[in-house]
């Protein structure tokens, strides 16, 4: 039964003007405004599982980086310039996660998905979607209560579709630090079992004549060194050690070069293999969509 409402004695009060909280770290710690640094998934096993927000791209980057947008050398072309692209014809495959960033704006969708593009940023994800590989989800910190503009990603790695796309073996901190990789253009694999929060990469990456030069900092206290909480905890882990490490890397982007016109499409010519693997992710899109 719903209790009845009381009746008005006056006017309602004013609504109280949102706080901004310190930016001293170029994002707002989203546990401050009641969010967490895991996202929500739907149907894990138990239930209320959730996927490590493992790295940030911190709101003391160039604005222009913090765009949404592939014009202009926005965060899509940023993407695109360390082998990273938008999903396969731009279909949505897999299930949506939600991450509240304790900005006001509660649980939300990912803004989107981006998949590792082999090489290829305009068909390549097709490819991911099938054989598996980096990939990562993101959401902009841009509430009302903590407008940051922070870029948040859950980096991971994940299967083959035949796997259902489940992630490999220490799959959430491989996928953070082979990210962290790309984007600083390292010439080795990161040692992942060495990354500690005192850790730091950079390096430039370039994207329609869009150069870009990336810090990476590892910090720790975002999230715990742990399996409790963690989709995918039981096969995840590796070697006695928990799911996840603890560490975020947090990421400092400004653009140290831009072309004369900064309007660009982005295209590049298709390959006949990329083609082909196009065409056995639209046949996979469709069966999906029969099931």
């Amino acid at each position: 039964m719903v209790a009845a409402r009381s009746p008005l004695t006056g006017p309602p009060a004013p609504a109280l003007l949102p706080h901004k909280r310190s930016t001293n770290y170029g994002y707002y710690n989203p546990m401050d405004g009641g969010g967490s640094m895991l996202t929500q998934v739907q149907g894990t096993y138990p239930p209320g599982l959730g996927e490590p927000i493992n790295v940030i791209i911190s709101a003391y980057s160039d604005s222009q980086v913090l765009q949404n947008t592939l014009a202009n050398g926005g965060l899509i072309n940023y993407f695109q310039s360390f082998g990273f692209s938008t999903e396969c014809l731009g279909q949505h495959a897999g299930s949506d996660q939600a991450a509240d960033l304790g900005d006001g704006n509660g649980y939300l969708n990912e803004t989107a998905v981006i998949r590792w593009d082999y090489g290829d940023a305009n068909l390549g994800t097709c490819q991911e979607s099938v054989e598996g590989g980096n990939h990562f989800r993101y959401w902009i910190q841009n509430g009302q209560s903590a407008d940051s503009g922070a870029i948040f990603m859950a980096s991971s790695y994940e299967m083959p579709i035949a796997e259902q796309h489940n992630i490999v073996v220490n799959g959430y901190n491989l996928g953070r630090d082979w990210l962290v990789g790309n984007v600083t253009s390292q010439s080795t694999i990161i040692p992942t079992a060495n990354v500690t929060n005192t850790s730091t990469y950079s390096g430039q990456t370039s994207f329609s004549n869009f150069t870009y030069a990336t810090t990476a900092t590892y910090v720790s206290g975002l999230l715990q060194n742990t399996s409790d909480g963690i989709n995918h905890y039981q096969t995840v882990a590796v070697n006695g050690l928990n799911a996840i490490d603890g560490l975020v890397a947090v990421l400092t982007v400004k653009i140290v070069q831009k072309p004369g016109s900064s309007s660009t499409s982005g295209w590049v010519p298709i390959s006949v293999t990329t083609l082909l693997w196009t065409l056995i992710a639209m046949a996979y899109v469709i069966l999906v969509s029969l099931l």
